[in-house]
C-alpha cells in the first residue's frame, strides 16, 4: 500500500544516508523502524504479573494486604501507637 508521510528534512538526510550505507531502501529502513518498534511495545504488553515469595508454611499474615503499606507497618510495628491510617 502508498501513503505520504511528513519527515522532517534532518530525519530524512539521516535516513538518507543509512540508506547509501546500509544498501537498503529509504523504504526498506522505514518498514524495519516500525516494525521494531510494534514488536516492542507487543513485548510490553506481554508481561506477566509478579508474584511475591512468601517464606515458612503458613503463607502471609493473617490480616495482611500487600497493597495497603500502612496495615503492613501496623502489622510489623504494632507498639507506635495509633494507625498510620
Amino acid at each position: 500500500m502508498r501513503t505520504t508521510i511528513y519527515i522532517p528534512d534532518d530525519l530524512l538526510a539521516d535516513v538518507k544516508k543509512l540508506s547509501a550505507e546500509s544498501r537498503k531502501t529509504v523504504t526498506a529502513l522505514v518498514e524495519d523502524a516500525l516494525r521494531e518498534r510494534l514488536a516492542k511495545r507487543r513485548q510490553k504488553t506481554r508481561l506477566k504479573p509478579v508474584r511475591l515469595t512468601t517464606y515458612g508454611k503458613r503463607g502471609l499474615q493473617p490480616g495482611a494486604d500487600l497493597h495497603d503499606s500502612a496495615a503492613l507497618l501496623d502489622l510489623m510495628e504494632p507498639d507506635h501507637g495509633s494507625p498510620r491510617r
